[in-house]
């Protein structure tokens, strides 16, 4: 799995996958990115601030995409909960979805496992990385959870104003030390 920056030129090949995902969330049940979430603003946004990615499988093929926000994020600034690490050296997981047309090769663990090893190998400054998923998206809680990621709290109203998210956080360069004293 290779993670390649968007730029603008990518900005309709981005609000397909996202779209795609939020017709998954709904024919799950899932009240999660449905309306304009995330709309061609947010998106560009993401380009513009350099936070947008597209997973691409060995072969080049674009499969997925996702948002790597970098600290201060406001979504967290009314969290019911404890961080695991309170600093501003964090980055923020978003918008993260796997096409429908590649769903079931392993291809969502593998973009959480580029993201988790390049902050090990190449960010040390990184001390946590954060993601947050609607309470009924029981898929994505089962990845962030087989990823190690620990619920840490709740928020609300982040899609709309009683919905319910958890919130959870890694601390990437401790759990890859433990890991490697535990084998």
């Amino acid at each position: 799995m290779k993670l390649r920056k968007a730029t603008l030129a990518d900005l309709d090949t981005l609000i397909a996958i996202l779209k795609d995902g939020s017709n998954q969330l709904a024919e799950s049940g899932v009240d999660q990115w449905q309306g304009d979430y995330p709309s061609r603003d947010q998106i560009t946004y993401d380009i513009n601030n350099g936070f947008a990615y597209l997973a691409q499988s060995d072969d080049n093929e674009t499969v997925g995409a996702i948002a790597i926000v970098t600290a201060p994020d406001p979504s967290y600034d009314t969290m019911k909960g404890t961080w695991l690490n309170d600093s501003n050296d964090y980055i923020v997981l978003h918008r993260v979805a796997i096409h429908s047309q590649h769903a079931g090769h392993g291809y969502a663990t593998r973009l959480f496992e580029a993201v988790i090893n390049h902050v090990i190998s190449d960010h040390p400054e990184i001390t946590s990385i954060r993601i947050d998923t609607h309470a009924d998206n029981k898929p994505m809680q089962h990845l962030i959870d087989k990823m190690g990621f620990t619920k840490v709290g709740e928020i609300y109203g982040v899609y709309h104003p009683t919905d319910l998210s958890y919130v959870y956080e890694m601390l990437p360069h401790q759990d890859h030390a433990a890991k490697h004293q535990a084998s």
